[in-house]
């Protein structure tokens, strides 16, 4: 039986970036989708004039997590098997695709997420401080929380089973997304696995946009969003216990 799979990019103002990369990707996967996340600096035109991709656009800028949440939609209307997930901006390497749709149908895991703190490559990028302690405060916290084990809770790279999308009920539409995504898998039991990929950081200075910026307010940003997204799971009938942790894929 034939294993679709589906590569999806959000793309926000990305001019630079977006034909190199989906060149790329195209060479990984057959099907390509890029949601257009409002972007104003061309990026649009150079996506409308490409004959291999599947294009969503989003008439103005929702966020990081709207336009995942529209990928997440695609992939169920068109009856995918698997979606994979990776960032326009380079730091996503788009030869690794296959290993993530491979890690999905090998291990059986609903979510493959990848992380760059579950091995070094050789090469790897020196995060920027900030980035890095929130990071790993909030997974520190995602674990504990949760009953995970996870080594990085925002990697943009991962691999979906596209029926256990429709288990899930995401409404964060920020960068904040994935700490709902992490609490809705595990309140209805998704299997997840981690899978290493490289460290790659190649615009440090890159926005989030608005006050999201400065590092204290977005940290707090974040656990506003991750107490809402548990009390809503508790508010639904769940209640913290040990789950199966996230184990790591081999490669």
């Amino acid at each position: 039986m034939t294993f679709r799979a589906l590569a999806a990019l959000p793309v926000h103002n990305e001019v630079r970036h977006v034909d190199d990369v989906l060149d790329a990707v195209t060479r990984y996967c057959p099907d390509v989708l890029v949601v257009d996340d409002g972007s104003s600096d061309g990026t649009g035109a150079l996506l409308e004039a490409r004959n291999d991709i599947f294009l969503v656009t989003h008439s103005r800028n929702r966020g990081y997590g709207a336009a995942l949440t529209s990928a997440f939609a695609f992939a169920v209307r068109g009856g995918y098997d698997c979606l994979v997930t990776l960032d326009c901006d380079g730091q996503h390497q788009p030869r690794r695709i296959p290993q993530f749709i491979g890690a999905c149908r090998r291990t059986g895991a609903d979510l493959v997420s990848g992380s760059r703190y579950l091995r070094h490559f050789a090469g790897d990028d020196r995060p920027p401080a900030d980035r890095c302690r929130i990071n790993q405060e909030i997974t520190a916290v995602l674990n504990e929380r949760l009953g995970l084990d996870l080594t990085d809770g925002f990697c943009g790279f991962k691999a979906y089973r596209v029926a256990a999308l429709e288990r899930l009920a995401i409404t964060e539409a920020g960068y904040a997304m994935p700490l709902e995504l992490w609490v809705q898998a595990v309140a209805v039991g998704l299997k997840i696995v981690e899978l290493p990929v490289p460290l790659i950081y190649l615009e440090e200075a890159r926005s989030f946009g608005g006050e999201l910026d400065d590092a204290a307010t977005r940290l707090r940003h974040y656990y506003d969003v991750l107490d809402r997204s548990i009390a809503a799971a508790e508010a639904a009938g769940w209640r913290p216990r040990q789950h199966a942790p996230a184990s790591p894929c081999p490669v």
